[in-house]
């Protein structure tokens, strides 16, 4: 029971990053720079107060690459939602999380079995369909900048594969970003706007549903088995979407609807295809499970 409350807190932490996002950028007049920055900067002081309540010190571990991955998925995520409705920028972000990593496998010479291709082939088919022009394709800037920062994401989790301390590295990882979001802050300080309520959050999507919601992700990580650790993030967009619906208004369109389907169908079906039943996490990021945004 602990297990499944830590991880359904988890992921409805991280949808609720889309919708933060998205109303902040849409209803308070923040500009994505500064929403970057003040999220990873709030979010590196939370996840370091975890971090030293856990072990006594701040432990900054992490490293400067992926530090620098790190940031280029939250300025793209953030910038990409000024045009984006929340449930297709959920969407998007996860498959290409999702791809990037399963490329690497395949990449690597992970073993992939004909179920697997064409849940691949499923996935890939359902991106193209919902990115095709017509009246509810989505923005292709926006769309462009969302894919790109689920590609950083998905590089930033296969550089932290097998870390001893997933928490102290993303930690460290978000401090070293800070420097990276201040640059870009100062390169656009033309362009800058803020409310308190765009800052509140702002805040509250770097300490909270970041800071926060990865701790619990990680809490909950050894107690589950690596498919179901994977399986279980196919319901992150979903509850976007939902999310996006009760709190923003937004229509789910028959096009979000059936790209849902598609693309989380078929990374499904390369998940349950991926591991044994009786693969565990041994480590909260010694497998792919730890790909959430």
């Amino acid at each position: 029971m602990r297990t499944a409350v830590l991880t359904l807190l988890a992921m409805i932490a991280f949808a609720a990053n889309s919708l933060l996002c998205r109303v902040a950028l849409r209803d308070t007049g923040i500009d994505a720079a500064t929403f970057t920055s003040v999220r990873i900067a709030s979010g590196a002081l939370m996840l370091s107060l975890i971090a030293w309540l856990r072990v006594g010190r701040v432990v900054f571990a992490g490293d400067w690459p992926a530090a620098l991955a790190l940031f280029a998925y939250a300025a793209g995520f953030s910038y990409a939602y000024v045009s984006l409705p929340a449930a297709t920028g959920a969407l998007l972000l996860f498959g290409a999380v999702q791809i990037t990593m399963i490329g690497h496998g395949i990449r690597s010479g992970e073993p992939f079995g004909l179920r697997q291709w064409l849940g691949v082939a499923c996935a890939l088919a359902g991106l193209v369909g919902l990115l095709l022009p017509g009246l509810s394709a989505p923005s292709p800037g926006g769309a462009v900048l969302m894919l790109g920062a689920g590609i950083a994401w998905g590089l930033y989790s296969l550089k932290g594969r097998g870390v001893a301390d997933p928490t102290a590295a993303t930690a460290g990882n978000f401090m070293r970003a800070v420097p990276f979001a201040v640059a870009l802050s100062v390169a656009t300080s033309a362009h800058t706007a803020a409310s308190h309520q765009g800052l509140a959050f702002a805040a509250l999507s770097g300490a909270l549903t970041s800071g926060i919601g990865y701790a619990l992700w990680y809490a909950a990580l050894p107690a589950l088995r690596a498919a179901t650790a994977a399986t279980v993030q196919l319901s992150v967009p979903v509850i976007a979407a939902l999310g996006a619906m009760v709190f923003l208004g937004e229509a789910l369109t028959a096009r979000i609807v059936a790209a849902s389907l598609a693309i989380l169908g078929g990374i499904a079906i390369v998940i349950i295809n991926r591991w044994s039943p009786g693969d565990t996490v041994r480590s909260p990021a010694n497998t792919s499970s730890r790909t959430t945004p």
